[in-house]
């Protein structure tokens, strides 16, 4: 079904092959690639192997926007210099919390008064609907602060990062990244009856998460299979190659996705994008469409995947593992999924769920129904919930019929909503199994709390399969596995309901606008300055393969905080180290005593171990750090690092950062990322402190190695080796000066 290659190939007129071409070097046939012809239309450094990006333009949700404009206000922001849409899907519901989420919501209306910005009210469609509607173009790039940024199919790459790297666009600054490796994804056949685009990604989940394949390069897809898949079936894919951990992604754009354009009222935006006639990449993945078979991923990630007849066979062994899994995360919540298994061995889930901007679509749900005509969900424990991923999707699906046929079943239509996602809707009961068309299934994604006894699980399936279940009553089925009349899938888009709620001011800001404030939007609290040393004390050691964002700063009702930066900081890894606040809140009282100008004991004792105490009090910058063997899978909000800055966070060590964007997030906020040599010891513990002497001399100069001790809680001293590679000479001064803000703040008092 999916087959890797490692070693370079050639795209010489469309077909693979290995040897280059007379002439034609690897870094000549890499121009070639749609992927680097757009990134160096949008290049503005003079060294090819380092980009500075600059973005056509962005998005942002609704537990992200009140930060990033807070961040840019306070760095100098007048005016929104490119089309910047806010849409409001992740709040939307104004569930939890009493006002601040609507507070949130008047904020960003009259931001996008005040900057001359876009603002999509609530409900009305998810973020990257929206976008896919209103703001690709063929050729051009948007930068989101949300992790399923990803618009390659249309024609348009997508990257998404934490908010400050919004506020460097907005203060017309630079998205700095090095040049990254092209993989070829090369598609042949056609998918079969029941196959949707969810199964298609989570086989290539599967074939490269857990060995990086992908990691921080661009997916390229063409091949004659391409002509196969409609473009919202692209559209499906390409959502998750987030998942995948790449940078980007593109798409070779044809006939289908002129018509897109087309049905969309933006015919002038479309564009040919195809490689050159010779393309080099740096590796390939081959799908034979014709092999993928209905898929599930299993909790606790999209990589877990198998293929449903697979799971069903091996279903008492594989729920085993997840059992086994979850006992080790999550020690105070029970799981019991085998008694999902039934004794004819079929398996049964307790709820299905179709929902936003990867299952919301208007052909996943229309072939869904179409799954459903004649048949119910039955009235036992099994319910199931579509999401349509906007407002013209929702008027759509009633106006053929969809909407009645589902609803006819006993299927619920709920409002446009990324809740499912992110844990913020329809959360199981305790011990529940909910298959979902959504982005992620790790843990607290549907919004459980192990930490109080409550745990639930999620798999992912293609909404056709999700259908046929439903079909089935809760038995987890196959869409290959059964029969039904495949429905005319035309879809017209109806753009009068954007015309009547979107406000579009871009271009036309208003600067005597004021700002809409509610109580729970508050600044940033004052960040200080790197001093010349650097001691960080464990404040949380986290020993799994993978530690994701949504572990660092949980999702689910926290959302409704995220305005609030001192407020949402109390939820920092509440659901997997409950004592991380309480640690960095007390380390950080010391460090506040001594930029007071006081010498506390704790501080003295432990620099006296490493050198002259009186000499480094007043040099030396102290607070929490983290240790987790992996960090930052998944999102790409900024809290999962600003958290752990406001509550006095100055590093994290680890052996390697999942994601560049958890990383960028990290630096933008003054956390010096570190990292070890792979297979080095690490057996501290919380409590532990790491000196690191000339820690700021050692980033100004770009020295990426440096020597620390470690200071045991039992008096120890030990050597430790430290690393900080590949900064560039921004990120450098913004750790020097302790966060993007002080950064701009600096730069703002030099310019006076």
């Amino acid at each position: 079904m999916i087959e890797l290659t490692s070693r370079g190939v050639y795209l010489v007129e469309g077909k693979v092959q290995e040897n280059a071409p007379v002439s034609v070097t690897p870094d000549e046939g890499r121009e070639g690639t749609i992927a680097y012809r757009i990134l160096r239309a949008h290049n503005v450094s003079k060294d090819p192997k380092k980009l500075q990006l600059k973005f056509d333009c962005l998005m942002s949700h609704d537990i992200t926007y009140v930060g990033i404009i807070q961040t840019a206000r306070a760095s100098g922001l007048t005016e929104f210099p490119m089309p910047y849409a806010m849409t409001n899907c992740h709040n939307s519901l104004c569930a939890v919390g009493g006002t601040i989420n609507e507070d949130d919501h008047v904020f960003g209306l009259s931001a996008a008064k005040k900057y001359g910005g876009i603002f999509v009210p609530p409900n009305q469609s998810v973020i990257h609907s929206y976008a896919r509607e209103a703001m690709t173009k063929c050729g051009s790039m948007i930068l989101g602060s949300d992790s399923h940024t990803r618009y390659g199919a249309l024609g348009t790459m997508g990257v998404g990062e934490g908010g400050p790297e919004l506020v460097k666009q907005l203060l017309n600054n630079t998205y700095d990244v090095p040049a990254p490796e092209v993989v070829l994804v090369y598609l042949t056949g056609k998918p079969k009856k029941g196959v949707g685009p969810h199964d298609v990604a989570l086989a290539l989940v599967a074939a490269t998460f857990e060995n990086g394949f992908l990691k921080n390069k661009v997916m390229e897809f063409t091949g004659p299979g391409l002509a196969n898949l409609p473009v919202e079936f692209r559209n499906g894919i390409d959502v998750m190659t987030t998942e995948t951990t790449c940078l980007s992604s593109i798409w070779e754009t044809d006939e289908a996705v002129k018509h897109y354009y087309e049905v969309y009222g933006r015919p002038q935006d479309y564009a040919e994008l195809k490689p050159a006639k010779v393309a080099y990449y740096d590796s390939m993945i081959a799908v034979d469409l014709d092999k993928v078979e209905s898929m599930i991923a299993l909790p606790f990630h999209p990589s877990k995947a198998y293929t449903i007849h697979e799971f069903n066979a091996r279903a008492k062994e594989l729920l085993a593992e997840v059992e086994q899994e979850a006992k080790k995360q999550f020690p105070k919540a029970k799981t019991d999924l085998v008694s999902k298994v039934q004794p004819d061995g079929s398996v049964l889930a307790d709820q299905g769920i179709i929902a936003g901007c990867a299952g919301g679509t208007y052909d996943n749900i229309v072939e869904a129904a179409a799954i459903l005509e004649g048949n119910d969900v039955g009235c036992d424990y099994f319910s199931m919930s579509v999401y349509p991923m906007s407002v013209p999707v929702n008027l759509a699906v009633n106006r053929v019929g969809a909407a009645d046929t589902l609803l006819g079943a006993g299927v619920i239509m709920k409002p446009c909503f990324c809740g499912p996602c992110f844990g913020a809707g329809d959360v199981p009961a305790n011990n529940g199994l909910s298959i979902r068309h959504a982005t992620r299934n790790f843990p607290n994604r549907e919004g459980s709390k192990p930490g109080e006894g409550q745990i639930a699980t999620v798999a992912l399936m293609d909404a056709r399969s999700i259908a046929a279940t439903a079909r089935n009553h809760g038995v987890i089925t196959a869409a290959t596995d059964v029969d039904y009349d495949m429905p005319e899938i035309e879809y017209t888009f109806d753009a009068s309901v954007y015309e009547r709620r979107v406000y579009n001011g871009f271009g036309n800001p208003k600067p005597e606008e004021e700002l809409r404030f509610g109580p729970n939007i508050a600044d940033w609290p004052k960040m200080y300055a790197l001093e010349e040393n650097l001691l960080v004390e464990l404040a949380a050691v986290i020993h799994d393969p993978v530690t994701t964002t949504d572990e660092l700063i949980p999702s689910g009702e926290t959302s409704s905080y995220r305005s609030n930066p001192v407020r949402l900081s109390e939820f920092t890894l509440s659901r997997r180290v409950p004592e991380y606040v309480g640690r960095s809140k007390k380390i950080n009282a010391v460090e506040l005593e001594r930029i007071a100008g006081k010498k506390p004991q704790k501080l003295m004792d432990a620099l006296a171990k490493v050198g002259d105490a009186e000499a480094l009090i007043n040099t030396t910058s102290t607070g929490s750090a983290i240790f987790a063997n992996k960090p930052g899978d998944g999102s790409a909000r900024e809290q999962a690092a600003s958290c752990q800055k406001v509550l006095g966070g100055l590093a994290n060590l680890c052996y390697e950062y999942a994601t560049k964007r958890y990383r960028s997030n990290c630096i933008n906020w003054g956390i010096v990322p570190f990292t070890l040599e792979p297979g080095a010891k690490f057996d501290y513990e919380d409590g532990d402190m790491v000196f690191v002497p000339g820690a700021r001399r050692a980033i100004d100069q770009g020295v990426e190695k440096m020597q620390g001790k470690v200071i045991r809680k039992n008096g120890a001293i030990e050597d430790i080796t430290l690393y900080v590679k590949g900064l560039t000479a921004d990120e450098k001064q913004i750790l020097l000066d302790g966060c993007l803000m002080n950064y701009y703040a600096r730069q703002n008092m030099k310019n006076k």
